[in-house]
C-alpha cells in the first residue's frame, strides 16, 4: 500500500487556507495553531507554517510545449477525481497556468494535467493517468 506523503511549506500568512484549500480544493482541516495548519490534501498531509518574510519565486521548464512552473506540488488523482476537480476549478474561473489538457497523448506516460497558483504563490499540479502503471513510464 502506498503511504501518504507529508509536505510542510512556509507561507507569509494563513488567510488563504479557508477559501482556497478548504472551500475550493475540498481539503479537510486537521490540527492547527495561530502559526500553522494541517490539511488533508486528497489523503496527504500538507502543513503550512507562517514565515512572514518568505518569498515564493518560481522558475519555468519546458514540458510538452508548455512552461511548467518549478517548484510545484500536487497529487496524482483518479481520472474521475481529476475531472471533478478540473470542472470545479473551471467553474470557479481559476486562472490556470496550464489549462486542463492531456499531455503526451498516445505516448507512454499519457496523462491529464492542469496547473494553477494558490493565493500566496505556490504552484500546484493535479494529474491523472488512465493507467497508473504509466506514472513512471519512459
Amino acid at each position: 500500500m502506498t503511504r501518504p506523503f507529508h509536505l510542510a511549506l512556509p507561507v507569509p500568512h494563513l488567510n488563504h487556507i479557508e477559501d482556497f484549500y478548504i472551500q475550493l480544493l475540498g481539503c479537510a482541516k486537521g490540527r492547527s495553531a495561530p502559526s500553522w495548519v494541517d490539511l488533508n490534501l486528497f489523503g496527504h498531509q500538507v502543513v503550512f507554517h507562517v514565515v512572514p518574510d518568505i518569498a515564493i519565486t518560481p522558475s519555468y521548464n519546458p514540458v510538452d510545449e508548455h512552461k511548467v512552473p518549478v517548484p510545484h506540488f500536487g497529487v496524482v488523482l483518479t481520472p474521475e477525481d481529476w475531472e471533478s476537480l478540473a470542472t470545479r476549478l473551471t467553474e470557479a474561473k481559476t486562472d490556470f497556468i496550464i489549462k486542463p489538457y492531456t499531455r503526451f497523448k498516445g505516448k507512454p506516460g499519457e496523462q491529464s494535467t492542469l496547473f494553477f497558483k494558490d493565493p500566496v504563490g505556490y504552484h500546484l499540479e493535479f494529474k491523472a493517468f488512465a493507467d497508473d502503471a504509466m506514472l513512471f513510464e519512459t
